[in-house]
């Protein structure tokens, strides 16, 4: 039976293990909150524990630094989250090992009704951004940190640096609250589409106006715990988990996880599709 412990913004789940023997048949994991809020991580742990003898047990759903600090202290056997300084330092600094891109979500643009830039419809992110910059029409630079990388892409591939009193810095501690600025304020902002439609966008005065853009993809990562930092680390069950990620079976279910949301797009994206 699992406990569920809060603590801030991440949940710390701890589950008795009676002996040693038991608790190698276990794989700790840390994960990131959307991939349990849409309910794919859960999906996959099932699937995965009727074809093998390990036992996954979450230890960690929170923000990336949460998670990140849960495995630097050896909390966890596998990591998955977005990639990114994050990601990269755990490894850099002999905490993860393997580190492989196993799925990604969509970002998009939502914007009023209105559509002052006219870039309903687009495919095409950074196109959108230009007509936003050429008629000065405002926009939310979410100082999230997925976010903002996403969207620096999306101007650097545009080739615009844009300034001016149209373009407005917020930095919201959440998605709805920066969707309810950009309401407020009649103003395009980016954001992940999983937040969007998972009910946190106000139902009237925002609308997706642009999505379905591959460029607009964030890949998540799966690493494993390194031994020589983690020394009572599930070296074979997280690796044995973290080849699943990215199997054949796997990659084709994310292509059909969450194809009954609105749109009838996938929430996830297979990486070698």
């Amino acid at each position: 039976m699992r406990t569920w412990m809060y603590f801030g913004l991440g949940v710390l789940l701890s589950a008795g293990c009676a002996d040693d023997t038991s608790k190698q048949k276990v794989i700790r994991v840390a994960v990131i909150g959307g991939m349990m809020h849409t309910g794919l991580w859960p999906e996959i742990e099932k699937q995965f524990e009727a074809e093998h003898a390990w036992k996954i047990e979450v230890v960690m759903i929170g923000t990336r630094d949460l998670l990140a600090g849960a495995f630097r202290e050896g909390k966890a056997d596998l990591l998955t989250m977005h990639s990114g300084d994050v990601t990269t330092d755990l490894v850099a600094d002999g905490y993860g090992r393997n580190l492989r891109p196993w799925t990604r979500n969509e970002f998009v643009i939502l914007g009023p009704p209105s559509d002052p830039a006219k870039i309903r419809g687009l495919t095409d992110g950074a196109k959108a951004l230009e007509r936003i910059a050429e008629t000065q029409s405002p926009f939310v630079d979410f100082q999230n940190i997925g976010t903002r990388e996403m969207t620096y892409n999306l101007w650097k591939k545009a080739g615009i640096r844009p300034h001016g009193p149209w373009l407005m810095r917020d930095e919201s501690r959440s998605s709805e609250e920066v969707i309810e600025f950009a309401r407020e304020k009649q103003a395009y902002v980016v954001l992940g589409r999983i937040p969007v439609i998972n009910g946190k966008m106000p139902s009237d005065g925002m609308e997706i106006l642009v999505e379905g853009d591959p460029i607009m993809r964030r890949p998540f990562v799966v690493m494993e715990a390194n031994p020589q930092k983690s020394p009572q680390a599930n070296v074979n069950g997280a690796r044995a988990l973290a080849d699943y990620l990215l199997s054949d079976k796997v990659q084709n279910f994310l292509m059909r996880f969450g194809t009954n949301s609105p749109g009838g797009r996938p929430l996830f994206f297979p990486v070698s599709r």
